[in-house]
C-alpha cells in the first residue's frame, strides 16, 4: 500500500497534493474529494447506493485531520466531515481521478444535475 510522503492543502486553489512513497504525486479538487467522499453519507451502506452529490463546485476544504497513520479526515466548507480518507484511497482517487470524474458527470447529466450551487433565494 502506498503511503503518502506529503500532503498540502493548497486553500486558496482549492487542492488537496499527495505525493506517494512509489514517486507518483496528485492534485485532487476538493470538489472531486468532496463528491467521491468515503462517508456512507455519500457511499451508502452497501453496493448501488452511491449518492450522486451535485451543486459542489465551489466547494473548499477547511483542515485535514490526522486518523491515526492510515488517513485523514478532510472538513470541507460545505460542513461535510464525515469521510475518512485512507491512503489507499487516496492513492486510488489519484490513480483513477479521470475515469472517475467522467463518470461522475455522466451522472449528473443523466439525472439533469449540475456541479453549480443553487442561486441563492434573495429575500
Amino acid at each position: 500500500m502506498p503511503t503518502p510522503t506529503e500532503i498540502r492543502l493548497i486553500r486558496a486553489e482549492r487542492l488537496l497534493e499527495v505525493a506517494f512513497d512509489d514517486g507518483s504525486r496528485f492534485r485532487l479538487p476538493a470538489e472531486y474529494l468532496r463528491v467521491e467522499s468515503p462517508s456512507a453519507e455519500v457511499q451508502g451502506h452497501g453496493p448501488g447506493q452511491k449518492v450522486v452529490v451535485a451543486g459542489r463546485r465551489e466547494v473548499g476544504m477547511l483542515r485535514l485531520e490526522p486518523v491515526g497513520h492510515y488517513a485523514i479526515r478532510i472538513a470541507f466548507d460545505d460542513l461535510h466531515d464525515s469521510g475518512i480518507y485512507s491512503w489507499d484511497y487516496l492513492h486510488r482517487l489519484g490513480v483513477e481521478q479521470a475515469e472517475r470524474w467522467a463518470a461522475y458527470e455522466a451522472a449528473l447529466a443523466e439525472r439533469g444535475l449540475s456541479r453549480d450551487p443553487p442561486p441563492r433565494r434573495k429575500g
